[in-house]
């Protein structure tokens, strides 16, 4: 359970969170789901996948949020020639000391910023995998840590876009969540004309937390309970995918691991040191939508992975306090993940 000290720091979580979102809500206008989740995924010690077609603030929200938080930040353009030297590192031959030294790529950095990932070969790409996973890059055998926190904030353009790889399911799998940010509404696009008109709004934003207050947050979040009807949950939300008809791909382990420490940093944002189904709902589109695979008939049906998740969403059973369970109410995710607005839908 919590302690006063974890409780505590949930406190400083809320009041520090609260600055680095109103920092962020200052450059992208009218889109407070957005980075919800993508504070989200940064206290989950996750990535983030950001994908929507070119000109809504994909680059834009990935810079708000390096600049918000005092650290280390280095941003890839992800070209077609681009190499996985150019990423990890590469060790150069020192003739004055007659040894090999290392210099390290752009991926050593606390936020590291990749700008049109699927633009780049499967190759460069997978230049990602084990820093992503396991926090460090391996160099001719020699392995080196990465800075803590670590988050890889990727743009990508939809697969039909022309000039673009498909991310495998193997780096998709890695992104902890998936966010679309839409088009804006007309009110905020007025706004952004007087804001962004003159100069940009990235110009004058300042750090408002700084690296070692987000590890502190961090170890907050880890401490957050999550009682076994919450995990059996998330564990019977994941396995439903592996078994839908639609699907020729469920979600992964690491999934069903993402999902829960997604949902674990949604309690903490709301000030709560305990977690319920409604976080795991929440996430649960965000979190899976983008590594299912949908089958041939679901595509020629213009069956999405998004509805797929609200499908389960609506069938699964929700643990209640009493230790039983409820039918699912009506459900909609929200448009931070990434899900199409259902007519007659709700969210709880």
């Amino acid at each position: 359970m919590t302690t006063y000290d974890d409780r505590a720091s949930l406190t400083d979580l809320t009041s520090t969170v609260e600055r680095v979102r109103r920092s962020m809500e200052a450059v992208i206008e009218g889109k407070p789901e957005v980075v919800r989740l993508s504070l989200t995924v940064l206290l989950a010690e996750g990535h983030l996948l950001i994908e929507d077609v070119p000109g809504v603030g994909k680059t834009m929200l990935a810079k708000a949020l390096a600049r918000s938080v005092d650290c280390s930040v280095r941003r890839i353009q992800f070209t077609p020639d681009l190499l996985p030297s150019d990423i990890t590192g590469v060790s150069i031959y020192d003739q004055q000391r007659r040894d090999f030294e290392f210099k390290p790529g752009a991926i050593f950095a606390q936020i590291v910023i990749g700008d049109e990932i699927n633009r780049a070969s499967p190759k460069t790409q997978s230049a990602l995998l084990e820093s992503m996973e396991e926090r460090q890059v391996t160099i001719d055998g020699h392995s080196y840590e990465l800075p803590d926190p670590f988050m890889v904030v990727a743009t990508q353009n939809p697969v039909e876009m022309e000039g673009t790889y498909p991310l495998p399911e193997a780096q998709r799998d890695r992104f902890m969540a998936r966010v679309s940010i839409g088009y804006p509404s007309a009110e905020a696009e007025l706004k952004m004309l007087d804001v962004h008109g003159g100069v940009s709004p990235l110009d004058d934003l300042q750090p408002v937390a700084h690296a070692h207050d987000i590890v502190k947050l961090i170890e907050a979040v880890r401490g957050v309970h999550v009682a076994e009807a919450v995990r059996r949950y998330a564990v019977q939300l994941v396995g439903a995918t592996r078994t839908h008809p639609d699907l020729r791909l469920g979600a992964s382990p690491r999934a069903t691991l993402h999902l829960l420490r997604a949902a674990k940093a949604s309690a903490a944002l709301a000030g709560r040191d305990y977690c319920l189904p409604d976080d795991v709902q929440a996430l649960a589109v965000a979190v899976l939508a983008h590594r299912l695979l949908p089958t041939a008939q679901a595509q020629l049906n213009r069956r999405s992975a998004e509805q797929v998740v609200l499908e389960i969403l609506q069938h699964a059973p929700v643990p209640t306090a009493a230790g039983g369970t409820v039918p699912a109410p009506p459900y909609q995710a929200g448009p931070a993940y990434g899900a199409p607005q259902q007519p007659g839908m709700r969210r709880p």
